[in-house]
């Protein structure tokens, strides 16, 4: 197995199971002309937030994370009508480029974006008393990961559900010597999923056109 086999799985999955979709082909194209690094979510991943936000029943999410909109908008297509998404980037020149990407969607009704540094803005959301999110997607820089996940807990009710991208890093999660900080960040939230009595938890590792990595699930119990 190789990152090419893998790509090539990929595309073939994404034909047979994702009609074209002219509306995040050009959110792509508007990302790469902004030069905003091509780190989002793959289309096949992108189906699968959509898939649980459904399965879910979510009315309200939560995404920590926006980069140029892309998996905004699948969480967007997910909700019913009067469903909202909260969704925080502490990027401006990418603020700026997802509200467009989101608008030509046709999404800016459902969506509120933030702009600032998600430890900042999340005290902001739990003092407006925003919530309680019946979804959660963090997908940012993982050195903060664990601090994302317990506002994130803050900001959930019972049986909600919190999605972390990126928990495997290449395989370097399991490197006890690496302490890198966004690998050091992942490990830490992972032990602490662990061991926390308030959740249950998965993760899985996948393969793709992203390379090696992998998406956690956690639940909230009742």
């Amino acid at each position: 197995m190789n990152d090419l086999l893998w790509t090539k799985v990929d595309r073939y999955l994404a034909n047979a199971l994702l009609p074209e979709d002219l509306i995040l082909e050009e959110v792509l194209r508007s990302s790469e002309a902004a030069d905003i690094p091509s780190i989002q979510v793959s289309a096949l991943q992108g189906k699968l937030l959509m898939l649980l936000v459904q399965a879910q029943g979510a009315r309200r999410i939560l995404e920590i994370g926006t980069l140029a909109g892309y998996s905004t908008i699948w969480l967007a297509r997910g909700l019913p009508d009067g469903g909202r998404i909260v969704t925080l980037e502490a990027d401006a020149h990418h603020a700026q480029i997802a509200q467009s990407n989101i608008a030509k969607a046709g999404y800016a009704n459902k969506v509120e974006l933030r702009l600032g540094r998600a430890l900042k803005t999340l005290p902001i959301l739990a003092n407006e008393r925003i919530g309680p999110f019946d979804f959660v997607f963090i997908d940012a820089d993982k050195k903060h990961i664990p601090e994302y996940f317990d506002w994130s807990l803050k900001l959930s009710r019972p049986g909600s559900l919190i999605v972390v991208d990126n928990v495997v890093r290449d395989g370097q999660v399991v490197d006890l010597a690496n302490r890198e900080a966004n690998i050091a960040g992942v490990r830490s939230f992972l032990e602490r999923v662990g061991q926390d009595p308030r959740v249950e938890a998965t993760a899985m590792q996948t393969v793709g056109m992203k390379g090696h990595d992998g998406f956690a699930v956690v639940r909230v119990k009742s």
